[in-house]
């Protein structure tokens, strides 16, 4: 992708932007690949949203853009690089407990006890979700930790697989299956699951990788109940979901929830709690991670 489109916007035009992008360019055979970032974490409210397209944006996709972003659009052609190796060029690895991930631009850490990934993350590492990526992995380790061991694992908008990846790791003969609602993103997953040396399929030791909505997949609903259920996705899905995320966990079962703000935590967490989940964590900073327990019977 050669052209480049730069508003700013607000953080909520931001946050919106995962759920009304796709909307707002959905007749197109070739739409563009949006990103948000936080340019400045010490001005928490302005972002900017980026815009990437294979050929030079037409006047109508210019407004299509002015109507999620409050900026006007700055148009850049990228003389054919490759925008996504570009992008990925500035990213630092993310260390969270036992984890390395980093891109391949970055060497592998061979430590004992470091568990590296290698990912060819594209979109995955921006600002946002490099922060609520970190988190999951940190709860992820956290509960390991405590010597928790978990055989039917769900990953639901697994993006790059590296949740599930992750999991997979630490409860290596767990049954996990892994979602997203972009059949990119499972495709991006796959390549990663093959980078990292990950089993894909069905069955015990193994990731299935499938492309699906929430849990709405013949094969989650075959799979359930979970006893670790990871989703990173946003705030407002998070609660539409949170009666079938709680009736897909199995009683004493451990859910992770991530890609919220911290103005958000207390309504997501409030909508699990309702359905009979106990707040374990709440984590800290501009991007929460909360981790919930199902009682056990």
């Amino acid at each position: 992708m050669s052209w480049r489109v730069t508003l700013d916007c607000s953080r909520a035009e931001a946050q919106a932007i995962a759920e009304t992008g796709e909307l707002a360019f959905a007749m197109y055979d070739q739409p563009p690949v949006l990103v948000a970032e936080e340019p400045d974490e010490d001005q928490p409210e302005q972002w900017c949203l980026r815009a990437y397209f294979e050929a030079e944006p037409t006047t109508q996709e210019l407004i299509l853009l002015k109507r999620l972003a409050s900026g006007e659009p700055h148009v850049e052609h990228l003389d054919d690089e490759d925008w996504v190796t570009m992008s990925q060029a500035g990213i630092e690895p993310i260390r969270a407990g036992r984890f390395h991930v980093h891109t391949p631009q970055f060497a592998c850490i061979t430590d004992e006890g470091v568990i590296d990934f290698t990912v060819e993350a594209g979109l995955a590492f921006g600002t946002g979700q490099h922060d609520t990526t970190a988190g999951c992995l940190e709860a992820i380790d956290s509960i390991a930790d405590e010597g928790r061991n978990y055989s039917n694992i769900a990953d639901i908008g697994t993006g790059t697989g590296l949740l599930a990846f992750a999991a997979h790791r630490l409860w290596p003969k767990a049954r996990i299956v892994a979602s997203d609602i972009d059949p990119v993103a499972i495709e991006v997953a796959e390549g990663n699951a093959s980078l990292n040396r990950i089993p894909v399929g069905e069955g015990s030791g193994h990731v299935l990788l499938l492309t699906a909505a929430g849990l709405g997949h013949p094969m989650i609903a075959r799979l359930k109940p979970f006893d670790l259920l990871i989703a990173n996705i946003l705030a407002g899905p998070l609660i539409d979901l949170a009666p079938g995320f709680a009736g897909a966990l199995a009683d004493g079962g451990t859910m992770i929830l991530s890609g919220l703000l911290d103005d958000q935590a207390d309504r997501v967490a409030a909508a699990y709690e309702s359905q009979g989940l106990t707040l374990r964590e709440k984590g800290s900073g501009q991007w929460r991670v909360l981790v919930l327990e199902k009682p056990a019977k």
